[in-house]
């Protein structure tokens, strides 16, 4: 298991943008996503875990890492033991259904505006 990269976030008050934290506090340090800077986050976090795109099978394993290590420092019991446990169906084409569900949005907005035939 890789070693976790994620360390506390120590600046207190309301953050700006998520640009203010430090990369070390999120859960996929290298691509900025899932932060982990309460017990709320890092719980959202495990909820969310299947549904980041683009990363590889080690990004997930560090992630899962920092996620332990901050469960551990907020007081969140995780029942997962692997990153494996979390989301049983990973979508890994979530693009490409996005991009259907826009067209099929489209197609039925079109639908409704078509003037309805008298009979």
């Amino acid at each position: 298991m890789p070693q976790a990269t994620w360390i506390p976030h120590e600046k207190h008050g309301q953050l700006t943008t998520q640009s203010d934290l430090p990369d070390s506090v999120f859960a996929f340090p290298n691509q900025r996503k899932e932060p982990l800077t309460d017990a709320q986050h890092v719980r959202n976090a495990v909820a969310r875990f299947d549904q980041v795109i683009d990363v590889s099978d080690s990004d997930r394993a560090l992630a899962f890492a920092n996620i332990e290590k901050a469960a551990d420092y907020y007081g969140v019991n995780l029942r997962e033991t692997s990153w494996h446990d979390l989301g049983v169906h990973p979508r890994r084409n979530r693009k490409e259904a996005a991009a259907k569900g826009v067209a099929t949005r489209e197609r039925e907005r079109e639908m409704k505006e078509l003037p309805e035939e008298a009979d």
